[in-house]
């Protein structure tokens, strides 16, 4: 009899035990289940019918919060910001948002200015938030990234207050040139004078507008919806001849050279534009009796010299001066609208500064770049790097290497011009440059 009665006590002592271990393992299973995964931080039920299909088609990053603050529902784009993590909301003035329009039902709207996850740089983000009630107990938040729109709204001011400033110029000249020629009508000597600054007060500013005109139609056309094979040395011959004038004033040798018969794809209005921009600053900023050169030159895709006949070759085209150079610090900025590295220089050429944007974007636009070397005091070599046109060639590279560009009949009538022909020799390649 004790024996069964020890049986039974133990078996009984065992029940107890497997029910409470049960009833912790459920607990337990209840607690897991009730945290917040990724996906679905609570069950979908809680949603309101066809809100989880239009918040997964919104653009904006979307974030659903219950009574308890905890996300039930969020984008991967709200993961993305930052916005969630851990299953709560991450932003603390978004979160009190949250919870005075739980309090009072109003939807509410901020803009906020908010640190870039994972960026040491201090850069931040710049979003929209906007809070409404989804139902009788959950929240809906919006936010929208205005990061680039901002961007492009700063680009805009400045680019707005720097036209308006380079038009404000040559325009006050022109109107105190003109009262000035009013003031001094029975001086004809002084009328002249005043006449022939006007004259260039007023081709400063038509090549202000032209140079706008120019940069719009470079940033809003697709240049290879007319792209044609263009041949290399008539750019050269172009950029050349439109420099011709200048170049003779100040007894500047322009000499042309590197291997023949290249040709590049695009269009050759827009080419020949950029070409002579590189062409035209490298007279403008080089002081008088020096030289300057352009050279062609085919080479590999990957950036490496030397010849190459396959269909990703690209095309260089260096244009080298002795003039001024550029300082490391102005490197970074020469290609910006507007910027001059030296701007009492910039006025006595009539530049505009618009000449090295305009050359950035025809290279980007035909798949290519621009780059620049430069040391102060030593010189300028900027590199028009562009695709090459598809086309065999079954010249022998010695027939291509060593012919100049441009022949001397081809730059001036005359055999004692300031313009010569040279070859790889005499204008060594960019990678040499220190």
């Amino acid at each position: 009899m004790d024996v069964n009665a020890a049986v039974a006590a133990a078996a009984a002592i065992a029940g107890v035990g497997t029910g409470v271990v049960a009833m912790l393992a459920f607990r337990w299973s209840e607690r897991e289940q009730s945290k917040p995964t990724r996906s679905s931080l609570h069950t979908d039920a809680v949603l309101p019918p066809g809100v989880d299909t239009v918040l997964s088609v919104l653009r904006s990053s979307a974030v659903v919060l219950d009574e308890a603050d905890s996300v039930v529902k969020a984008s991967s784009a709200a993961y993305a910001l930052g916005l969630v993590r851990g299953g709560k909301l991450a932003v603390d003035a978004m979160l009190q948002m949250a919870r005075d329009t739980r309090r009072d039902g109003e939807i509410r709207q901020v803009e906020l200015d908010l640190p870039r996850r994972g960026s040491g740089r201090g850069e931040g983000l710049a979003v929209s938030a906007r809070v409404a009630p989804l139902g009788s107990r959950l929240v809906l938040l919006l936010v929208e990234d205005l990061t680039e729109a901002r961007r492009i709204e700063a680009v805009r001011r400045d680019f707005v207050a720097n036209v308006s400033h380079e038009l404000k110029t040559p325009v006050g000249a022109l109107s105190l040139l003109s009262e000035a020629v009013t003031d001094a009508a029975d001086d004809p000597e002084a009328v002249n004078r005043f006449a022939g600054r006007m004259q260039i007060e007023a081709t400063r500013l038509n090549s202000l507008v032209q140079e706008l005109i120019d940069l719009s139609r470079v940033q809003n056309d697709d240049p290879l919806e007319d792209a044609e094979p263009v041949r290399v040395d008539e750019l050269v011959a172009e950029a050349i001849d439109r420099c011709r004038h200048q170049a003779g004033a100040k007894q500047i040798t322009m000499a042309a050279g590197g291997t023949a018969d290249l040709h590049v794809w695009g269009n050759r209005g827009q080419l020949a534009a950029a070409l002579g921009n590189l062409v035209e600053n490298a007279v403008n900023y080089s002081p008088a009796r020096t030289r300057v050169g352009i050279a062609g030159r085919r080479i590999s895709a990957s950036g490496g010299g030397g010849q190459t006949g396959g269909s990703g070759a690209m095309i260089e085209i260096a244009v080298t001066d002795q003039g001024i150079g550029i300082s490391e610090r102005d490197k970074d900025r020469i290609f910006e609208r507007f910027y001059r590295v030296d701007p009492a220089r910039s006025r006595a050429t009539g530049g505009t500064g618009l000449g090295l944007a305009i050359v950035k974007h025809v290279a980007a636009s035909h798949g290519g770049e621009v780059t620049v070397w430069s040391a102060e005091g030593q010189g300028s070599t900027f590199t028009l790097r562009l695709p090459e046109a598809g086309r065999e060639r079954d010249r022998d590279k010695a027939d291509r290497r060593g012919r100049a560009l441009i022949e001397p009949g081809d730059l001036d009538d005359e055999d004692d011009g300031p313009y010569e022909t040279f070859t790889d020799e005499h204008l060594p390649a960019p990678e040499v440059l220190p």
